[in-house]
Parts: C-alpha cells; structure tokens; sequence
C-alpha cells in the first residue's frame, strides 16, 4: 500500500512548514503601509432629522 509509505510526504510537510514558518514571517512583518494614517477630527458631526412624508 504506497498510500502507507511517509517518506515522501513528511519531507513534503515538513519543508512546507518551515516555508510557513521561516520565510513567510519576516514578509509579512516588513510590510510597509503605502501612507499613514491621518487621525481623524474629534467633534462629532451634527445630522439633521430626517422628516419622513408618508409618517
């Protein structure tokens, strides 16, 4: 039964996880924003009441 055999598929997991774990990382850490973020105004914006013309 070669489904049975795991040397070919634990090299296979065990190289895909150290890519998971190795390389992946640092990409996705040293990913810079293409702008900052702006800090939005504090007041709150006032809204009008809204008349409904069937109510």
């Amino acid at each position: 039964m070669p489904q049975l055999n795991p040397s070919p598929w634990f090299a296979i997991l065990i190289f895909s996880w150290l890519v998971f774990l190795i390389v992946i990382p640092p990409k996705v850490v040293n990913h810079v924003f293409p702008y900052e973020p702006t800090a939005q105004s504090v007041e709150k914006p006032t809204h009008a009441p809204w008349h409904w013309p069937w109510y």
